[in-house]
């Protein structure tokens, strides 16, 4: 019988636990989440939201790699298409 204790998160994933909104709709990032991310004071965070899915809560590090793969992806589309449309 697996207990929640057995279980574990999927390679690169974790749950740093809960956090509380205060009245000034602040939250507080847990530690081991600001040290395995390198967020300290004054770093700015990017907030998106999803009505389905949530909230995403990134740096801008991790949002310009993100983007710099998807940027390259999508080029990579377009030479293609260009390389059909020219055969």
């Amino acid at each position: 019988m697996m207990d929640g204790k057995d279980m574990k998160p999927p390679e690169g994933k974790k749950f740093y636990g809960s956090v509380t909104v205060s009245e000034r709709g602040q939250v507080v990032i847990p530690a081991d989440a600001r040290k395995d991310f390198d967020i300290g004071t004054g770093d700015k965070l990017l907030v998106f939201g999803d009505m389905q899915m949530g909230l995403w809560i990134a740096t801008a590090d991790v949002l310009n790699k993100y983007m710099a793969g998807s940027l390259e992806f999508f080029r990579n589309i377009e030479s293609q298409m260009k390389k059909s449309a020219e055969d």
